[in-house]
């Protein structure tokens, strides 16, 4: 008759300080018959004496090739069973370190925290869909950021914008995008919190900083950046999230020189086939011309577009296009890069804005009089790459990333070796010139289809 196998252990499975068997007691057998190994101890001379015994039972009842292994044991005066495998140990510190490293709460069991258990230290900034505080965590001492979301305008549930935000931000984890800790809740509903990883300083800021003090960055650092901001949109457009506004003021730059993506409030999946969007996306300067022009059909090349006027930024220390409206952003993009046509970029006389509006002539680009001190050839072609009309031509971040301009000295520096500044959110004050507000989405669009219809209707009165 054959004993039963302990719970939860496996056929074969090493256990510690298990008692010798008595002589009478029937051997356990395995799956394939044969006498399973005998349990082992920490070696000691009674524990050899025992498994010794153990193994003279085994070869009574079954004659295998165990028996010979047992007699060489005897033979030879040593225990024959094998000692225990590192990988058992190593096992048991993954365990302890993994013990170590659960978090302090179980939201799925006990909910969220209250927003009573961080102290607030001063108000970062205030964006279009929420309030950003620096706090500390009282549980950890930790310092974090909390974005408050705004809801005083939602009458029929939880903000579909900030619904798209916290789960765009789950899923694009990257040590490139800003972290996502939890979400906590104040005393009423209309009080929610989004608590990230505190980050010191954003690039607009920084660079206005850098300004006042007459500095810029190096070559090296440019590529650092740069670097960096194109894994984590290769990353995002990997997993079909698109940004929808990628600015300086939404990178985020840490004393160690690590680059992360933030606010993701307009960010949103997409898929294939392409859907139709609202072209009411992305802060004006950082708006790719076929947004501009009212495309509804977009996807990667907006955001990529976004990261060549953020890529001139860091190059000029100012904004590239700096528009008041989107026909006075288009003007200065076609000043600067020269007016489409549909010889360089298929489909353009469909847009619905080429339609109803003519615009003046601008044969050739003007883009490296932009800057003071001319860039090599293999950056001002990458600045080209994202800065191209045609979407369907227009650079990926996949590709941007093995171009040769990141392989010319100098090369990219080690992001710890960047220099550090007083953050601006610390409570520094710095003057700074304010880019225009991001957009609402679609929220607006109805209404601004509408103005432009009465705006026409005026020109044809006069």
């Amino acid at each position: 008759m054959e004993t039963a196998t302990a719970p939860g252990l496996e056929e074969g499975e090493l256990k510690d300080s298990t008692p010798p068997q008595e002589p009478d007691t029937p051997q356990m057998k395995n799956k394939n018959g044969s006498a399973a190994a005998p349990s082992i101890s920490r070696s000691t001379d009674s524990e050899s004496d025992s498994s010794t015994s153990g193994s003279d039972e085994s070869e009574e009842e079954e004659e295998d090739t165990d028996e010979e292994a047992s007699d060489n044991g005897r033979a030879s005066g040593k225990d024959s069973t094998p000692p225990l495998p590192e990988v058992d140990r190593e096992d048991d510190q993954e365990m302890e370190l993994a013990k170590d490293t659960l978090p302090a709460y179980l939201p799925a069991i006990q909910g969220c925290r209250s927003v009573e258990e961080f102290q607030c230290l001063n108000r970062i900034e205030e964006g279009t869909y929420g309030v950003v505080y620096r706090a500390r965590d009282k549980r950890t001492n930790e310092t974090v950021a909390l974005k408050r979301l705004k809801m005083e305008k939602e009458k029929e549930g939880f903000p579909i914008t900030s619904l798209r935000e916290i789960n765009t931000l789950l899923k694009a984890q990257h040590p490139n995008i800003v972290t996502v800790r939890e979400i906590v809740v104040g005393s009423n509903m209309d009080k929610i919190f989004i608590v990230m990883d505190y980050v010191e300083h954003d690039l607009k800021s920084l660079m206005e900083t850098m300004k006042s003090k007459k500095q810029a960055f190096l070559a090296g650092e440019v590529k650092c950046l740069m670097q960096q901001l194109l894994r984590a949109v290769a990353h995002l457009h990997d997993n079909w999230i698109l940004h929808r506004d990628l600015k300086a003021s939404n990178l985020l730059l840490s004393h160690k020189g690590i680059l992360k993506v933030g606010d993701f409030g307009l960010a949103r999946e997409y898929g294939s086939p392409l859907k139709s969007y609202t072209p009411i996306v992305v802060t004006l300067w950082y708006r790719a011309p076929e947004l501009l022009l009212g495309g509804k059909e977009y996807s990667t090349p907006i955001d990529m577009w976004s990261v060549g006027c953020i890529f001139a930024e860091l190059l000029m220390m100012e904004p590239l296009f700096t528009g008041k409206s989107d026909q006075d952003q288009l003007n200065k993009i076609f000043r600067t890069l020269g007016t489409p046509n549909e010889n360089i970029w298929p489909g353009y006389s469909r847009l619905p804005a080429v339609q109803k509006i003519t615009f003046a002539e601008f044969p050739v680009s003007t883009l490296m009089s932009k800057f003071r001190v001319r860039p090599t050839d293999a950056c001002f072609n990458l600045l080209n790459g994202f800065l191209t009309y045609d979407p369907s031509t227009r650079l990926t971040a996949e590709s941007a990333l093995g171009h040769e301009y990141f392989h010319e000295n100098p090369l990219p520096i080690d992001p710890a070796m960047f220099p550090t500044w007083p953050a601006k959110s610390e409570g520094h004050k710095i003057k700074k010139v304010c880019s225009p507000k991001p957009p609402s989405g679609g929220r607006d669009f109805k209404q601004l289809v509408s103005d432009r219809r009465h705006s026409l209707q005026i020109k044809r009165l006069r």
